[in-house]
């Protein structure tokens, strides 16, 4: 759904509240940048705002998880802001790690003419953009063989969550 859409239903995904916290921050004269992270195939990928302050990055999230939300912008990269939810990115069943690519920030202002912000239709073309870019691997092969799943501590962590059962 358009920012217009997530004010008119009061509900969004994390891929809805990236796009309305874009639109918020392009209100206050930055641009509206997203970028995203890509897992494995069995866990869902997930998107966030970016900012600036200074020279430093930082993230917006929406995520009904405790852990995936905002980053304080202290990251000199992209690269170090995305490796910042690594830990805390896992399948809570099989405990394994599965973040493993990241988009280089996009400008939604591209999408202007297709009225993204302010549309009462879907706006899918924003994240079937997003799986069709190309996405820089954040581990190599190696790195990803021999990570260590969660443990019980970081499990319990990300137990805790916004609201219990999830609504569309």
């Amino acid at each position: 759904m358009s920012p217009r859409m997530v004010l008119k239903t009061r509900k969004a995904h994390c891929m809805e509240g990236a796009m309305f916290a874009a639109a918020a921050l392009r209100f206050h004269s930055h641009p509206p940048l997203i970028l995203d992270m890509e897992t494995t195939p069995e866990d869902e990928d997930h998107v966030v705002t970016l900012f600036k302050v200074g020279n430093h990055w930082g993230a917006i999230g929406k995520t009904n998880h405790s852990v995936l939300r905002y980053r304080e912008p202290i990251y000199k990269t992209t690269r170090e802001l995305v490796l910042s939810f690594f830990h805390e990115y896992f399948m809570e069943d099989t405990r394994k790690k599965t973040l493993r690519r990241y988009s280089s920030p996009i400008n939604l202002a591209k999408f202007d003419k297709l009225g993204w912000m302010t549309s009462e239709d879907d706006v899918w073309y924003i994240p079937d953009y997003l799986s069709k870019i190309n996405h820089k691997n954040l581990l190599s092969r190696k790195q990803a063989r021999n990570l260590r799943k969660a443990d019980p501590i970081e499990i319990r962590a990300f137990q805790i969550k916004e609201h219990e059962k999830e609504t569309d």
